[in-house]
């Protein structure tokens, strides 16, 4: 259980920080999934001992990796922002 946690802190670190966001988004995701399971018994309440606090995890989580860094993420420092170009379309037809 000590790793799992360990785990779940080093996550959430990497995410708000914004360093391999997508990645450490998935394994929180994954990870507070894996703590809802029956084969992780913790002896102490867990925060993810609900169904709906499980899913509310996970779908912040692919939240979190559908949408990215932020524009002041470490991630967004090191490779540069993204922009997305929508160009107008030409037009063929004359008119």
């Amino acid at each position: 259980m000590w790793a799992v946690a360990l785990l779940m802190v080093a996550s959430g670190t990497l995410a708000l920080i914004g360093y391999m966001t997508p990645v450490a988004a998935i394994v929180g995701g994954l990870l507070s999934v894996a703590t809802w399971m029956p084969w992780f018994h913790s002896p102490a309440p867990s925060l993810f001992l609900t169904r709906l606090a499980t899913f509310l995890a996970a779908a912040i989580a692919i939240a979190i990796v559908c949408l990215g860094p932020g524009a002041f993420s470490l991630d967004a420092r090191l490779f540069g922002r993204r922009e997305i170009v929508i160009r107008k379309p030409s037009s063929s037809r004359k008119s």
